[in-house]
């Protein structure tokens, strides 16, 4: 199970401004799913961002509207994203069957539309270090228990990487200079 660009979106779940305050690790979640999305936007893999009851817990996080211009937006009442008829049939249209997934909170949202994505066949990579909850032992439980599920438990770095394949030609130099080049070490949240 590789990650191929083709065949892959980015589903960033639920990082809302209203919300983000509370959650353990929410700073780190923005910057790496906004990192990743520059990263998948610049290779022609879509991304997608979800917003649960953005009356109440605001809208996607500025950061991110702003670093993915070309993100579609979906709001929802369900919890898990592909319960939502549009949004699951849209995804079917798209052709895609890699959904790599992140947001908040990991053990309400982003687990229950990993669940819901598992079960109607898609491939599912759980990006750690940009899944967060309130509570950080309630994210690694929801990391265990999508793991078990059979999500794949994956970092940014290697899903651009996977993404990229090869480190020859114009696609990788310039993703190189723009991404990868000026990347800062950081710790890992493995929560």
């Amino acid at each position: 199970m590789r990650l191929k660009r083709e065949e892959s979106l980015l589903l960033i779940v639920d990082l809302q401004a209203g919300l983000l305050p509370v959650i353990d690790g929410g700073d780190q979640a923005v910057a790496e799913a906004g990192w990743l999305g520059g990263v998948a936007e610049a290779l022609d893999v879509p991304v997608w961002l979800t917003e649960q009851y953005p009356e109440g817990l605001g809208g996607s996080d500025p950061r991110l509207i702003e670093a993915l211009p070309r993100h579609r937006l979906w709001q929802k009442v369900h919890f898990g994203a592909h319960d939502e008829a549009d949004f699951a049939g849209a995804l079917a249209d798209s052709g895609r069957r890699q959904v790599v997934l992140c947001g908040t909170e990991a053990h309400i949202c982003v687990m229950q539309t990993g669940l819901g994505l598992l079960a109607a066949g898609y491939e599912v990579y759980w990006l750690v270090e940009a899944t967060a909850s309130r509570r950080a032992a309630e994210a690694a439980l929801a990391q265990a228990r999508m793991v078990q599920a059979g999500a794949v438990a994956v970092s940014a770095d290697m899903v651009a990487y996977e993404w990229l394949e090869r480190c020859d030609g114009e696609r990788f130099k310039s993703v190189h200079r723009r991404f990868l080049k000026p990347r800062a070490a950081r710790p890992l949240r493995w929560s």
